[in-house]
């Protein structure tokens, strides 16, 4: 066994770096003063923080120190290479509010002043004779230090990113509950949201994995682009809402490769926060039916999905369906209706159409153009003649509908 440093050939060096602690401390505070601007520009009370992590990590030294192994198990070399770990408690004396005021890097250059000012003064503070190793132990003692910042910060950063996915978590819920716009505000102003407009709801699978590492991965890309961002993993589900995107479905786009595979599903644009539990709820009923359109783009509009969300039990896409699509028709006119049902029968042929209604094709088309003007879609393409057809279905099987010339009622 070989005798501890403070028991023997350090004793006395160690015994005059205790009394000198307050003195190191403050010259330490003092030379940062002088020589890191940003240190100047802090509060007093988080100065008078680092004062106490210095104060700290001079008595973690000497305990450093007396930890030692002694020459006899260090052979003639000088200090051991051997690692002696300094424990984190050294910054347990500031409060985790420091962590988050001053950067790793800049705590490091904290820890670089009070080294180089214990050093200066390695001549003063070490025995005769023990200059040389006290020397090599304060630079093998800067080493350990700075990683214990470094893991002090880690946990800090991990600690904060679970805390903010979990609260991302609650506000996602919130928004799909339909919870008051005071809850969503108190929940959404927590993780610093400021709500610039327009707001929307994107969903797709989540690639698995710890979950502030999903969201973190959405979140760089959204700060690279502008773009406020807030998101929830849901069973296999990850769900992000959008903040300042003026084109939902192009800024989703971006994010692909923060989703796991399978259909993205974005839903409408919204003015705000308050109402982007509609844009989830179509996001969410688009994603559930998406499976029905394989060849689906990726990502894909909830708009664009109404017929598969109509078949999927959505009622906000029938009610789309009928009150938008159906009833614009009825509105319109029941020769509209009528050229529609005569071309579908027609299987899409315009002369067929106009041989059933008794007029001329060019007829048909400029009634077809109507319809795409009246109901943004389109009987000529194929997708769109699929919602058209649904909604003609859904508007006459529900009694509720409109009624109208040519509506079959």
């Amino acid at each position: 066994m070989g005798t501890e440093a403070g028991d023997g050939e350090l004793a006395a060096t160690l015994r005059r770096i205790e009394r000198a602690a307050g003195t190191l401390a403050t010259a330490s505070v003092g030379r940062m003063d002088e020589t890191l601007p940003w240190f100047r520009e802090l509060p007093a009370e988080q100065r008078s923080w680092v004062m106490l992590v210095a104060q700290a990590g001079v008595r973690s030294l000497v305990e450093w120190l007396r930890s030692l192994p002694s020459s006899t198990d260090r052979g003639a070399g000088g200090v051991t290479d051997s690692p002696q770990e300094v424990s984190d408690e050294v910054f347990a004396a500031a409060p985790r509010a420091l962590a988050r005021s001053i950067s790793l890097q800049q705590t490091v250059a904290l820890i670089k002043v009070t080294i180089d000012v214990v050093e200066q003064q390695v001549p003063h503070l070490a025995a005769p004779g023990e200059e040389r190793l006290l020397h090599e132990a304060v630079l093998k003692f800067s080493r350990e230090i700075a990683f214990a910042a470094a893991r002090v910060y880690a946990r800090a950063a991990e600690s904060r990113g679970s805390w903010d996915a979990r609260l991302q978590a609650l506000l996602v819920d919130a928004l799909l509950r339909g919870d008051s716009p005071d809850v969503l505000a108190s929940r959404a102003a927590a993780l610093g949201w400021s709500d610039a407009p327009p707001v929307a709801v994107a969903v797709g699978r989540s690639p698995g994995g710890e979950v502030a590492a999903v969201l973190h991965t959405i979140y760089r890309v959204t700060r690279r682009l502008g773009l406020e961002m807030i998101g929830g993993v849901h069973g296999d589900r990850l769900v992000v809402v959008l903040g300042g995107v003026a084109d939902p479905l192009a800024a989703t786009e971006k994010l692909l490769a923060g989703f796991g595979p399978g259909p993205v599903v974005v839903g409408p644009a919204v003015p705000s926060l308050d109402s982007a539990t509609d844009s989830a709820r179509a996001a969410l009923a688009g994603f559930r039916a998406a499976p029905a359109w394989p060849a689906a783009p990726r990502p894909v509009a909830a708009a664009d999905l109404l017929p598969e969300r109509a078949l999927a039990g959505d009622p906000e896409a029938r009610r789309s369906l009928r009150q938008d699509v159906y009833a614009a028709l009825v509105r319109a006119g029941g020769e509209l209706l009528e050229t529609l049902d005569a071309f579908f029968a027609a299987n899409g042929v315009l002369e067929s159409a106009a041989r059933t209604l008794f007029v001329h094709p060019n007829t048909v088309r400029y009634r077809l153009r109507r319809v795409a003007d009246v109901t943004g879609f389109s009987p000529l393409t194929g997708r769109d003649s699929f919602a058209l057809r649904m909604a003609l279905t859904i508007g006459r099987l529900d009694p509720s509908a409109p009624v109208g010339p040519g509506t079959g009622h």
